[in-house]
């Protein structure tokens, strides 16, 4: 996303709430030991741009070591690439090794804020830099004003939100990217990414509104924010997220100029305001009626199927992990009530994988039953990670990144039930890849419908740190797969960008049947950011910016057409269904590309599609109709265009 943009109408004037810092109010020190480590606003531009039930339970603690220092213990390698014999030490619950990215924070601990400044500070402008950290906050009362950077994540460890209070600030603010020329104006949020906040309650000084001026991959997942919030930067910034889950709400929230937004399975105890091109709430109590297109608020009234992300608590003197069981027909937070269905497993059940450890000892320990942690950092993989056994969990903390550096896939699944993959980023290496994450394996068919595989906050990126290179970012060939928010990216800004190098052809194909996604980004594929080829397919919400440098039509051409659809379901398909979907053009290369249309579907009974909109970013580029022909064009005259439902 190039900084600059052509000059638009600005949001019309507004006086916005108080919404600066507040000042710091020092925690009394409590001996611990010390732990480190509503109208649519005028048309924005591109982006470019348990507690414990013991008494008096020993705290659980996580042990540091210095980055270099070794991992696990293994014999040397037969020959390139194998390990003959390798053994392990066990994860100890109560004291784990989670790396020196790790910051476990005890209620009144005295250096805390000190502590999350230094991690603001060194992510602050960081977009593509390799400094990856998870804080972790202890049940208790924390007086923190945490402000959130890139990769970083922040999260509290009870069985339940308001479990762990923070009295202060979680936000995310928008005040280092300039937009147009101005580099005074710096309310940019448009490359907000890579960050997010679970499991808290926070608790804003009285008068103060919370920010979250996000775009993608920036979950705000099961929370209790006990105030108002604002989803841009309260000015005229612009904004394109993003995603609110599992969380509840006390005050309003204002989107502002976000240009897209999902909320799924929450609570807004005082409503919504604000809409722009594709704002979307699913199974959320407290939501605008549904009312698309004048304003484009499309409601769904509840979730017909979805199981939450699985999170790290600790209960007594251990560190647990708590996978929550399947919903259905369900409207709300998985939480509200107390408690949620679900069972958990001791993190003794997990293999802890730092930076270095060998792709051959994580496989290893995958066999022998065991379950996977991803400690904060960039892991530069001499292999594929490859899941085969029903049930396993690979969770990853702070943004963990699985980097690949031998030219195959990344990571791998078996046509098993259960797999859950969540809270990683996976990044193309230089050498290239078929396929980054695969999910099951081709042409498998099993039914998963008791148990399916989900994958929660998870990402995949194409260039961006370097040029990397893949055909498929993800694929899903199992059936029954749950998609709950990813976001893939070709990068269009950054090192190693350009249609010739970062090469990427498919970011999102679907094969399996009945797959289910909530929240589904995917943008600036070479050729289908979104193939779906499986029957019975549910998505709530769909976001896509076309790429943006075609250098040429004839570049950007495929099956005799002019472009190709951001969201493709196959000619074969009888049965899909969705709702939200937005694809955007900004063709900075060679504005006189055209997309014929932006979404394309077979015409079958089965084939419904609800709330559609087509965007031409600054007029930039066209897109001649919104799905199949229907709805007019997008382009410099009109930079959006809908249709609320597809057939008619």
């Amino acid at each position: 996303m190039p900084r600059r943009r052509p000059a638009l109408p600005e949001p019309p004037p507004r006086v916005p709430p108080p919404h600066e810092a507040p000042p710091r109010v020092p925690a009394p020190h409590v001996p611990a030991p010390h732990v480190p480590a509503p109208q649519e606003p005028p048309q924005l531009p591109p982006r470019h741009g348990a507690p414990a039930h013991e008494p008096e339970p020993r705290t659980p603690q996580c042990r540091t070591r210095e980055a270099e220092a070794p991992r696990a213990r293994w014999t040397a390698p037969g020959r390139a690439g194998e390990v003959t014999a390798i053994t392990t030490a066990p994860t100890d619950p109560r004291s784990p090794d989670l790396g020196p990215n790790v910051l476990l924070l005890h209620p009144g601990q005295s250096d805390a804020q000190q502590r999350v400044d230094e991690i603001t500070r060194a992510r602050r402008t960081d977009q593509f830099g390799e400094g990856r950290h998870a804080v972790l906050l202890l049940p208790g009362h924390h007086r923190l004003d945490v402000d959130l950077r890139f990769y970083t994540q922040v999260a509290g460890l009870g069985a339940l939100p308001d479990d762990v209070v923070v009295r202060g600030r979680v936000r995310v603010e928008a005040d280092w990217l300039s937009q147009l020329d101005d580099p005074t104006g710096l309310g940019n949020a448009t490359q907000n990414f890579w960050r997010g906040a679970e499991n808290l309650s926070v608790t804003p000084p009285p008068g103060r509104v919370e920010r979250w001026a996000v775009s993608q991959a920036a979950a705000y997942r099961r929370m209790h924010l006990r105030g108002p919030v604002e989803l841009w930067d309260g000015r005229v910034g612009w904004a394109s997220g993003g995603l609110i889950a599992d969380s509840r709400i006390d005050g309003p929230v204002d989107s502002g100029t976000q240009q897209q937004f999902l909320t799924r399975n929450s609570e807004l105890g005082a409503g919504w305001r604000g809409s722009s091109w594709n704002m979307v709430f699913v199974g959320t109590t407290g939501a605008p009626a549904h009312s698309y297109p004048d304003p484009p608020f499309t409601t769904v009234e509840s979730t017909p199927l979805v199981r939450e992300k699985p999170f790290l608590f600790v209960e007594g003197d251990e560190f647990r992990v708590f996978l929550p069981a399947l919903r259905r027909d369900c409207a709300g937070t998985s939480w509200g009530s107390g408690a949620p269905e679900g069972t958990s497993l001791s993190l003794a059940e997990f293999f802890v994988a730092h930076p270095g450890t060998p792709v051959a000892v994580v496989n290893s320990a995958l066999e022998r039953g065991k379950h996977l942690l991803l400690t904060p950092g960039v892991h530069r993989l001499d292999g594929t990670i490859t899941v085969r056994r029903p049930g396993t969990v690979v969770l990853g903390l702070g943004l963990a990144t699985l980097t690949g550096e031998t030219g195959g896939p990344v990571l791998v699944t078996s046509d098993v039930p259960g797999i859950r993959l969540a809270g990683f980023l996976v990044d193309a290496g230089r050498a290239g890849a078929p396929v980054l994450l695969q999910v099951g394996e081709p042409g498998c068919g099993a039914r998963h419908s008791a148990d399916p595989t989900s994958l929660h906050d998870v990402y995949l990126r194409v260039g961006g740190p370097w040029a990397g290179r893949a055909e498929v970012s993800l694929e899903v060939n199992s059936s029954d797969v749950l998609i709950d928010h990813t976001w893939a990216w070709r990068a269009d800004h950054g090192e190693g960008v350009g249609w010739d190098v970062n090469t990427a052809r498919d970011g999102v194909v679907v094969n399996g049947d009945r797959v289910v996604a909530h929240g589904l980004f995917s943008e600036h594929y070479q050729r289908h950011s979104l193939l779906w080829n499986g029957e019975a397919g549910r998505v709530y919400f769909f976001q896509n910016e076309l790429p943006y440098d075609p250098p040429s039509q004839a570049e950007w051409s495929g099956g005799g057409a002019r472009g190709l659809p951001g969201y493709k379901v196959a000619d074969h398909v009888r049965d899909h269904r969705a709702w939200g979907l937005g694809v955007y053009c900004f063709n900075e290369a060679d504005p006189t590309v055209v997309t014929d249309t932006a979404v394309e579907a077979p015409t079958a009974p089965g084939v419904r599609l609800t709330s559609l909109v087509a965007v031409s970013l600054g007029g930039v580029g066209t897109i001649a109709s919104v799905v199949n022909g229907t709805g007019g064009a997008a382009d410099s005259s009109r930079f959006v265009s809908r249709v609320a439902r597809y057939p008619a």
